[in-house]
């Protein structure tokens, strides 16, 4: 199974791309898993953001998530615990989950990374705006290189950013099978 992470700021197309790059890939045949983020479930379910003391919980029920999904050739993940970590730094000066969420993310074959080149759009409670989405994707740029974690950039509109996802894909794919290792 590959593991894909989709990561970005608020409002940079991570769930249309997950979506997109899931009927892309199964209409190749492909058995494709998928795990949505967490936090959007759980805002929609209480009605407002989380507070401090609930992101720990948010982080693990990510990791659960994934954890869960078996028998497919690829898994999807909308978002990881990286971000979690990124937004409780940012929002509450917690820097406490960042041990867990690296670890986390090198458990991913495949990082993307969703650029801010679309419009931003207000999409209820868990959306903060332009500035808030430029701090969030530097934090999380700079966790990434830190900690020697490859993201590699998706950007376009439409069928460009499909289009740019897939074609790192199909070079991860290619790299593989040329060093004989299994993707």
């Amino acid at each position: 199974m590959l593991t894909i992470a989709i990561l970005g700021a608020e409002c940079t197309g991570k769930t249309t791309l997950l979506g997109e790059m899931a009927a892309h890939l199964r209409a190749r045949g492909a058995r494709v898993g998928l795990v949505d983020e967490v936090l959007r479930q759980w805002c929609a379910a209480q009605g407002r953001t989380p507070r401090d003391y609930e992101q720990a919980a948010i982080m693990q029920a990510q990791i659960a998530a994934v954890d869960a999904v078996t028998g497919c050739d690829y898994l999807l993940c909308d978002t990881t615990p990286l971000v979690t970590a990124v937004y409780s730094d940012l929002l509450f000066g917690d820097h406490s989950l960042y041990p867990v969420a690296v670890a986390q993310q090198r458990r991913y074959q495949l990082t993307l990374l969703a650029e801010t080149d679309l419009p931003w759009q207000a999409d209820g409670i868990q959306r903060d705006g332009h500035t808030a989405r430029d701090l969030v994707d530097s934090r999380l740029r700079a966790v990434l290189q830190t900690h020697g974690i490859t993201a590699y950039p998706v950007r376009g509109l439409g069928a460009a950013r499909l289009a740019s996802a897939m074609a790192v894909l199909a070079q991860l794919q290619i790299s593989a099978a040329q060093a004989g290792a299994p993707v």
